[in-house]
């Protein structure tokens, strides 16, 4: 019987974010250093979730204490962890290294300093409904859905809700907070799903998208 949604994220939600964290990152943690996408995941669910960071750690360890077999997972009755670029044989370790840095960093209060996301997925976690925009609005397909970039954002305003616009517009000042200089801008927009250039430098750009939402 496949895992209905409830039972996989009470069991497996937040051992998913941290997994996801992985994917496009290598898996290099070793017992006296956390990998980039560990760091990743920790430095934002510090900020944003720190309760979580306990509920993974304890999702890791019971996954790595009890591995499902291969029956189990082609039934869909278990959490089948991505490729991570791992053997096989070496996944339930990893899983109990991954645990024993989460719980030292909850023991020590060490998280690593605040700083510009790092991996594809802290762009996404950090900047999710920016994210949203660029990818669904301004994708490779956007040229013959839209007659320009603007007619694509009236597009994005005319359908989305009022309050995720609103978070839009945080989010967006936020990004401009940060300090970025030309080449991460357009390392950032790529990141979070631009697929065409902006009519524009992206920074002004994606300024006057600020101000024009500020306004709205």
């Amino acid at each position: 019987m496949s895992l209905i949604p409830l039972e996989h994220d009470r069991k497996y939600g937040e051992l998913d974010q941290v997994i996801r964290a992985y994917l496009g990152q290598p898996a290099d943690d070793d017992p006296e250093k956390r990998s980039a996408a560990l760091d990743a995941y920790l430095r934002h669910t510090w900020r944003t979730r720190p309760w979580a960071i306990a509920v993974a750690e304890h999702q890791l360890r019971e996954y790595a204490k009890n591995p499902p077999g291969r029956l189990r997972l082609r039934l869909g009755e278990f959490y089948p962890v991505p490729d991570v670029g791992l053997p096989d044989s070496a996944i339930q370790a990893w899983l109990e290294q991954l645990a024993d840095h989460l719980k030292h960093s909850i023991e020590t209060g060490e998280a690593p300093p605040p700083a510009t996301p790092q991996t594809h997925w802290e762009w996404h976690a950090r900047f999710p409904e920016l994210g949203q925009l660029l990818g669904g609005w301004f994708s490779q397909d956007m040229p013959d859905e839209f007659e320009s970039h603007d007619a694509a954002l009236r597009d994005y305003l005319d359908t989305t809700d009022s309050g995720l616009i609103a978070q839009l517009t945080g989010e967006l000042h936020e990004l401009l907070a940060l300090p970025l200089n030309d080449s991460d801008y357009v390392l950032a927009v790529a990141e979070l799903g631009m697929e065409v250039d902006p009519p524009y430098a992206p920074d002004a750009w994606l300024t006057m998208l600020a101000i024009r939402l500020r306004r709205r």
